[in-house]
């Protein structure tokens, strides 16, 4: 269930690059234009981060999940309807700020149902769905852009929207009828296997608890919290920049059209999801979270460096799919450091207020914008997305991230 509201979550945030193969030129927007209501995103995203967070751990994953998925349904269908910048900005703000508790929740969730040693795994399980949303939506977009294009009226980016938008709002309804709160709700698990479950991680929340109670200004100025959101955030610099830049910078690489622009859109997201599910399957199997991290985003960072340099588009071509591709194996682990600081109440708090620090990131798509506009090309905006990903590396490497926890009694497995 996670893979597929994280498929849909992340098909109505970046389905505008897509959009804007024809939209930009269809309602007169420049490249800053674009970027800046790509940007724009992540400010309400930011703003509702900790609030949501915590309706989530008061009221429960259901009830909660629900809400937001009628309201970034409602505002992603909506944005077929836009008529210039303003209204433009004015619904992705308004995406951003439905769709800000999504991703917090799901990590928190994860939270009640896996052990610590599991979680990697668990999270790389649903979040590799952000890359199957580009695998499987990029062609799609670039088919109903191309083969709706004028039906009733409509462009074909305008129904890209309404018909990517409309599904969310039905999972809401499946949601609220189907998701279980918690293990101890879980009427379909072996009552065996759920005592051992509830035991387990009982277990682990009072060894992590016996830090005692921790206050959301415990949880802000704890250093481990503002070093991995700084962390993310220069990598979500380049993730952001690439993943609602990537089918406009494909294109400009050779006279491709809209459906084989969204094929090969799909190439960088497939090697994500290979390099998600083996980094956090070898993360968990080693005890290493920072150092995998680390080295994916050092992959990343060369691999977008050389696109830039490099002449021939093929090979340009190549390497932005293996660069993009490193910095999607990273996300999993991010999620797995960011839930382990604490517990409770405070772990919803430090999963909502890392994210929020990592939004910075947002500034991706309004910065490649910008450069976009003032050289011409996306030359140096591939370099210095690059630059970003070396910095992430750096601040992994040095960073402290290991959860302050007393030993844990052992449990039989």
């Amino acid at each position: 269930m996670l893979f597929i509201l994280m498929f849909f979550n992340y098909v109505d945030r970046v389905n505008v690059g897509f959009a804007a193969l024809r939209m930009n030129q269809e309602l007169g927007f420049s490249a800053t234009v674009y970027g800046f209501g790509a940007t724009i995103f992540f400010l309400g995203y930011v703003l509702l981060q900790i609030p949501s967070n915590m309706m989530v751990h008061r009221l429960g994953a259901r009830i909660w999940l629900t809400v937001i998925l009628f309201a970034w349904g409602a505002i992603s269908t909506a944005t077929a309807f836009i008529r210039d910048a303003n209204s433009f900005y004015a619904l992705r703000f308004a995406l951003g700020l439905a769709e800000a508790g999504f991703l917090p929740c799901a990590a928190l969730y994860v939270t009640y149902w896996f052990p610590e040693s599991h979680r990697a795994r668990a999270i790389a399980g649903y979040i590799i769905a952000t890359s199957c949303s580009t695998i499987i939506g990029g062609p799609i977009a670039g088919a109903i852009i191309t083969y709706m294009n004028s039906a009733f009226g409509l462009s074909g980016w305008q129904w890209m929207f309404i018909m990517e938008g409309a599904p969310t709002i039905l999972l809401g309804f499946v949601v609220f009828n189907w998701l279980t709160d918690r293990p101890s709700d879980a009427k379909w698990l072996d009552p065996d296997a759920r005592a051992w479950l509830i035991a387990k991680l009982a277990a682990e929340k009072a060894a992590l608890g016996r830090q005692g109670e921790v206050g959301i200004a415990t949880v802000i100025k704890d250093p481990r919290v503002w070093s991995l959101g700084l962390l993310f955030g220069s990598g979500l610099v380049g993730l952001y920049g690439l993943i609602l830049w990537l089918p406009q910078i494909i294109k400009e690489m050779g006279g491709l059209t809209d459906l084989q622009v969204g094929f090969l859109s799909a190439v960088p997201p497939i090697i994500g999801v290979i390099g998600a599910l083996f980094v956090s399957w070898r993360s968990d199997k080693v005890g290493d979270r920072k150092g995998h991290m680390a080295g994916c985003y050092i992959v990343a960072g060369v691999g977008l460096l050389a696109s830039a340099l490099v002449s021939d588009p093929v090979l340009a071509y190549v390497l932005l799919c293996f660069g993009n591709g490193a910095v999607l194996a990273a996300s999993p682990l991010f999620w797995t450091i960011a839930g382990s600081f604490f517990t409770g109440a405070a772990a919803a708090t430090a999963i909502a207020f890392v994210n929020i620090v990592a939004q910075v990131g947002g500034i991706g798509p309004w910065l490649i914008g910008v450069v976009r506009d003032k050289t011409g090309s996306f030359t140096i905006a591939l370099m210095t997305l690059a630059a970003f990903f070396f910095i992430a590396a750096a601040i992994a490497i040095v960073m402290k991230a290991e959860p302050k926890r007393a030993p844990a009694p052992v449990l039989a497995e």
